[in-house]
């Protein structure tokens, strides 16, 4: 039989056996504890030459790391992903401390490192306890800036709930509901009538000091149930559109009167502006200008209304068009087009600003025909001028050569018609020195061309190097002009001049 102390042994064991037992099953697995949670005691850990010496229980349960069996390297590698800074070393010199901060919000948040020699400590920690009374401090800050921004604004600002009521406002927004309602901000009544549109638009407001309506473009933001409003007033820019819409129309009404076409192309190549001459001349209808057609659809239109030469080659026909347009861009474009009507059209190309382009398109069939029945006119004179025997030359006032008939340049063998200058009095009278005998008569001639006032017909005889006589007759005719006839005597002729000559003497 077992004696009684043996006895109080062997229950003292047993006792002792299940409270481990026991104690040990209850215990809570390193799996099942929240990462990185705080412990009552501090996570530590001290490693010496890059190994793991101690630690607290805490450290090596959350990281799951065994004194002697590991080192700095899994260390490193299990708090790396949120401590960035994570040294690959475990200390750096004699002694120091670094202390690094988590990339996360989690807890712990801070990881002091410190060492001497060999040794190296580690803990994870709670960072400092934000300071409210800071944190109530810098949000006050906050507040009182952006009051101060929000009162300073020269735009209205406000926000409106759900049910479309204002509980926020600037003191602009107050200010302008005072102009337009004569009293305080009332949050049933809305500034303005069309606030409820989800789109920046522009609104008109009336005032009582002002006759003229405000205009404002009116942003609208929702932002977590609740829609903003910006008010940004535009009053210039309506007031510059006006003007410009007023100028176009103006210009429009003159331009409505103008015989030439106009059309005018935008820097995007679109027709902007055209009059209705522009409709007459060319032949398209009004709808089509309207549409704003490109320069090619324009041009293209032209051709198909045959309104412009036709192309030699069709295949070719976009690149001349372009040319052209490019050409009127640099103001090079000057054109002369004949019309299978017989109608004659000049056509011009000038840059505008803004990367804009006009072309003028006129109706010269006038002017071309009166400008071809004159030079057929002129031909006609010429031609019987040429068919008398007296050789006759005409000078302006200003001593030029202007007209002479083929008698007069085969007599004096002149061609002034390629003459690169005016050919002048001097000139002619250089020529006719040169092929006649010593007159002193000469400089008559010349004082008689350039002399202003009424002048008298004056004949002086001419004895050409060949023997030949010439009568030479100075005749003013209109605007100050003078008609020379070179007549060529005969033998009789001159032979009775030698005998009157002698009589007289």
């Amino acid at each position: 039989m077992l004696e009684l102390s043996d006895v109080i042994v062997v229950l003292s064991v047993s006792v002792l056996s299940a409270a481990c037992a026991v104690w040990f099953l209850q215990r809570p697995k390193a799996s099942q504890m929240r990462p990185f949670a705080e412990p009552d005691e501090p996570m530590s850990l001290l490693f010496d030459g890059g190994v793991l010496h101690h630690g607290t229980n805490a450290a090596l349960a959350e990281l799951a790391l065994q004194p002697g069996a590991h080192g700095w390297n899994d260390l490193r590698d299990t708090l790396v992903p949120r401590f960035p800074g994570f040294s690959d070393l475990p200390g750096a010199g004699a002694h120091g401390r670094v202390t690094i901060h988590a990339s996360d919000n989690r807890t712990p948040d801070r990881l002091e490192v410190s060492w001497r020699g060999p040794l190296c400590w580690v803990t994870l920690a709670k960072g400092r306890p934000q300071n409210d009374k800071a944190k109530n401090q810098s949000d006050t800050k906050e507040l009182i800036n952006l009051r101060r921004a929000s009162a300073s604004l020269p735009n209205p600002v406000w926000q409106e709930d759900s049910s479309g009521k204002v509980f926020w406002y600037n003191p602009a927004y107050a200010a302008l509901f005072q102009l337009a309602h004569g009293g305080p901000v009332d949050p049933e009544i809305r500034l303005f009538s069309e606030g409820d549109q989800d789109a920046p638009k522009r609104v008109s407001l009336r005032t009582e000091a002002e006759e003229q309506p405000d205009w404002y473009e009116l942003s609208v933001i929702c932002v977590d149930g609740v829609t903003v409003f910006h008010a940004t007033c535009i009053n210039a820019v309506v007031s510059a559109e006006n003007a410009q819409r007023n100028f176009v129309q103006t210009l429009a009404k003159t331009f409505a009167h103008l015989s030439i076409g106009l059309a005018i192309f935008d820097r995007n190549g679109q027709l902007a502006l055209f009059n209705p001459a522009l409709v007459d001349l060319t032949g398209l209808p009004a709808h089509f200008l309207s549409a704003r057609p490109t320069m090619l659809s324009f041009f293209d239109r032209l051709r198909e209304n045959r309104r412009m030469p036709e192309p030699k080659n069709y295949l070719n026909w976009r690149q001349e068009i372009a040319d052209v347009i490019a050409a009127a861009t640099d103001g090079r474009y000057q054109e002369t087009w004949s019309l299978e009507t017989g109608q004659t059209y000049s056509v011009k190309g000038r840059p505008h600003p803004d990367g804009a382009t006009a072309f003028l398109i006129e109706d010269i069939s006038a002017e071309v025909t009166l400008t071809r029945n004159f030079r057929a006119e002129l031909e006609l004179g010429q031609s019987l001028l040429d068919t008398l025997d007296d050789g006759l030359a005409v000078f302006s006032a200003s001593g030029i050569l202007t007209f002479s008939n083929a008698a007069y340049n085969t007599l004096w063998q002149q061609k002034p018609d390629v003459a690169f200058a005016d050919v002048t009095i001097l000139d002619c009278i250089s020529v006719w020195q040169a092929g006649s005998e010593k007159n002193p008569l000469w400089h008559k001639v010349e004082d008689y061309i350039g002399a202003f006032g009424e002048r008298e017909e004056w004949n002086m005889p001419i004895i050409l190097n060949d023997g030949g006589l010439v009568t030479c007759q100075l005749v003013p005719i209109s605007s100050g002009a003078t008609l020379l006839r070179f007549r060529v005597q005969s033998k009789m002729q001159k032979h009775a001049l030698d005998l009157a000559e002698n009589s007289a003497d």
